[in-house]
């Protein structure tokens, strides 16, 4: 990226307070005789509407929910994506808002390094390609069980009706996945988790594929139809009685984020955020072991 900024993208949350963060950047864009849009989050209007194709740089100012949506705009252009959290730090923001004056003089001074996500692609029989950051969840719209069925390399790993399914990265397997009892892929690792949501009946268990294996899942609406939702937003509807096919995939380096090196690790951040917690029989056994006299 060459160290002259000519626009700033900018994404915000609908409603926490941003005030101090975006005089930040307002008098940073300022000493960078740079303009502001707004490419994300358009719901709570703080600049211009922009296209991120024209931004040199994209930040969001909340959380991770905001920075996913700025990394949907910014990845189609291979932009990269500042996160800033403004409340507690997530897993995609990399700085605190009070810390943001310095950060952003280390990004304009070229002190950064890209930390590239991979996405899930899911292509169905009809229609566009859609990415996912975190998630794909095709859950039922309406009272009705929707019926799902999986398969691997071509032949049927399960079919069961439920609620739905959730299908992560490695990096959504800490998210909707981990709260739906699906397991957590751990830092470096690859592949796709497939997690069914309240199965009714058969056995069911969790998925987790490699790069190696064609993955695809079949989705019937059932009688009252089904939502396609990604990264936490609903993206489409399936009508009633329509059955859908998806390929999945991962997709490497598809979004950028815009790291500092003082990235927490990610089980660092699920103890901290108490995602992740130890039993009480060794709480106990840490602070028998920690006043021992010897």
């Amino acid at each position: 990226m060459d160290d002259r900024f000519d626009r700033i993208g900018l994404a915000v949350h609908p409603r926490r307070k941003l005030d101090n963060a975006l005089a930040s950047v307002r008098d940073w864009a300022e000493r960078q005789g740079a303009e502001i849009v707004q490419v994300a989050s358009l719901e709570r209007q703080e600049a211009p509407p922009g296209d991120a194709a024209d931004c040199d740089l994209v930040i969001a100012l909340g959380g991770d929910g905001t920075t996913l949506a700025a990394l949907h705009a910014a990845a189609p252009v291979s932009r990269p994506v500042l996160g800033v959290a403004c409340g507690s730090l997530g897993a995609l923001t990399s700085v605190t808002a009070d810390k943001l004056d310095d950060a952003l003089d280390r990004v304009a001074a070229g002190d950064w390094r890209p930390r590239p996500l991979p996405a899930l692609c899911a292509e169905p029989d009809a229609g566009e390609p859609v990415h996912a950051l975190n998630d794909l969840v095709l859950v039922r719209a309406g009272a009705g069980q929707v019926l799902v069925e999986v398969t691997v390399d071509g032949e049927r790993f399960v079919g069961f009706g439920g609620d739905g399914l959730v299908a992560a990265t490695p990096l959504g397997s800490t998210a909707y996945t981990l709260a739906a009892g699906g397991p957590m892929i751990a830092p470096g690792g690859r592949g796709l988790v497939l997690t069914p949501l309240s199965p009714h009946g058969g056995v069911c268990p969790p998925l987790v594929t490699s790069d190696a294996n064609e993955v695809s899942v079949t989705l019937d609406p059932g009688n009252s139809g089904a939502r396609v939702e990604v990264d936490g937003q609903i993206h489409a509807t399936i009508d009633r009685l329509e059955p859908v096919t998806f390929s999945l995939r991962l997709q490497d380096d598809f979004a950028t984020l815009v790291s500092l090196g003082e990235d927490e690790t990610t089980i660092a951040g699920l103890r901290r955020r108490r995602i992740l917690i130890d039993s009480p029989r060794m709480v106990v056994r840490d602070e028998r072991e920690a006043t021992a006299p010897f």
